[in-house]
């Protein structure tokens, strides 16, 4: 049950927002007592935080499952926007600008558990287009990692509507991967630039 209770909160919680969503709200959708859901959770703030944790293994999940797809390099990045596209593209409101403006300690503990991961992510990614010639070799990669990942965690954080969210990820998804190109690397970036629908 508390697994249930997890899915269909979160669910809620991102279509409809974290802050508009009341307990009485899940109790309700899920034909259940409230004091069903206050076995389990004391307040809705746990039961956003262990539904962030939920969204962050999903997510991290299907980031792992596309890399083991072994694309290029350029092509993975492009494979792991297309998939946070296809997770959140029914939401009006950026699901991370949210949690800042509302629950800014579990926005904090989100994004100490995504730093982590996505500079993992960033650093390998990095590393494997250099070894297959489209990123340059003689990048900083610490320092542009800090770049992307600064970049991207601060649209998320200050951009209100998810639309223009998915719209400057792209902008940054090519920014990020222009500056570190080959001539090769370019060449690959053009042909998805090409054949990429916003």
């Amino acid at each position: 049950m508390k697994c249930k209770i997890i899915e269909k909160a979160t669910e809620m919680f991102l279509k409809l927002g974290f802050k508009s969503v009341t307990m009485d709200d899940i109790a309700n959708e899920m034909s259940i007592s409230k004091k069903t859901i206050y076995k389990y959770f004391n307040n809705k703030e746990l039961l956003i935080s262990e539904g962030t944790m939920m969204v962050h293994q999903k997510i991290h999940d299907t980031i792992d499952a596309i890399v083991a797809q072994n694309h290029n390099a350029i092509k993975e990045n492009f494979e792991i926007r297309k998939m946070f596209k296809e997770m959140f593209h029914t939401l009006d409101h950026s699901p991370v600008y949210q949690l800042k403006k509302h629950y800014p300690e579990i926005h904090d503990e989100f994004m100490c558990r995504e730093a982590e991961d996505c500079n993992m992510i960033f650093r390998q990614n990095i590393a494997k287009g250099i070894r297959e010639g489209l990123y340059r070799e003689n990048i900083k990669i610490d320092s542009y990692v800090k770049f992307y990942y600064t970049l991207i965690f601060t649209i998320n954080e200050t951009t209100k509507s998810e639309k223009e969210v998915f719209e400057l990820e792209y902008d940054a998804l090519e920014y990020h991967t222009r500056a570190i190109a080959t001539p090769k690397g370019i060449l690959e970036l053009e042909k998805y630039l090409d054949n990429t629908n916003l």
